[in-house]
């Protein structure tokens, strides 16, 4: 019988933390990292164990994952002679969670110690996703390292393998752009429906059963209706995800005028209630404009706790 591949594990937050959970409870021996202790003792506290450094962690492992918020945090932990990268062994394989830039994915990659191959698979699916194992994976890399992945990835959710390495960002950049789009959206037309006589239930009703179904009504509407927004995601990574994709669009040629507007929505919902404001803050933004509230009753179960 051949015995699983040890996991590394660096970034344990919103999402990072309950796909390494995951893993630890499909039988990996998991080594995990975070700078921040008391997200490190959680997964401690379902079997993980903790290394003292990303270095330490990339180390041991065979398939090494990281999840972290930025492209610079990627760098900052994978670069340079004391990065985990440079301690990868021969054999090992670097699979990238994280929404990220190509250039650096590219960049990084051709830096890995021979051997070690490279796969980016950022993941979409918010965070009742990554703790029921209902993500949706998007994974770019050559098909030896994308097989060898998705048994380990297949335990997060449906692993889609999106072509050579950086696709699988090209792929989530382009999700990303449909939902901030959708985000951005909706609370107007909540407004222009409610504005007119049109009862909020009735309309979310009639959204949901109509053309203008669509993942934010389904999934993100109850946070505005409950008045939390979701912070599990802030509007500060919504920019950064807007800048990636942005970055993306200059090789179409072509004016996209919904995706620049959308990033003017959240830009000016940021600069209205702070960066480190939750994601659907762009839809209290006209509330506020517009003197009215999306408060609607029901048991509204917070995403993070689906």
């Amino acid at each position: 019988m051949t015995s699983l591949p040890r996991i590394g594990f660096v970034g344990l937050g919103n999402m990072g933390g309950p796909m390494c959970q995951r893993l630890v409870g499909a039988g990996y021996p998991v080594s995990a990292f975070d700078l921040n202790p008391d997200a490190l003792e959680r997964v401690v506290a379902v079997g993980a164990v903790a290394a003292t450094s990303a270095a330490a962690c990339a180390a041991q492992a065979d398939i090494f994952l990281t999840s972290l918020p930025r492209p610079d945090h990627v760098e900052a932990v994978m670069a340079g002679d004391n990065g985990a990268l440079a301690h990868l062994k021969s054999g090992s394989l670097w699979v990238d969670l994280t929404t990220n830039r190509n250039e650096l994915v590219f960049r990084l990659a051709s830096q890995a110690p021979q051997g070690v191959a490279v796969v980016d698979s950022p993941v979409t699916g918010a965070v009742d996703g990554a703790r029921n194992g209902k993500l949706t994976l998007f994974a770019g890399g050559d098909q030896v390292s994308f097989d060898r992945a998705a048994e380990v990835l297949g335990h997060l959710g449906l692993v889609i393998h999106c072509g050579a390495l950086g696709t699988g960002n090209v792929v989530k950049l382009v999700t990303n752009q449909l939902w901030f789009i959708g985000a951005a959206a909706i609370g107007e037309g909540f407004a222009t429906g409610m504005a007119n006589g049109v009862e909020l239930g009735t309309l979310w009703h009639a959204i949901r059963s109509s053309v203008g179904d669509s993942f934010v009504a389904q999934h993100d509407a109850p946070s505005i209706f409950a008045g939390h927004y979701d912070p599990s995601f802030s509007l500060d990574l919504c920019l950064k995800d807007l800048r990636l994709i942005q970055e993306l669009n200059r090789n179409v040629r072509a004016a996209l005028p919904m995706t620049t507007a959308a990033e003017g929505a959240f830009a000016l919902a940021a600069s209205r209630y702070g960066a480190q404001a939750a994601e659907l803050h762009v839809a209290r933004r006209i509330e506020d404009d517009a003197g009215i509230s999306m408060r609607l009753e029901g048991d509204w179960v917070p995403p993070w706790e689906q």
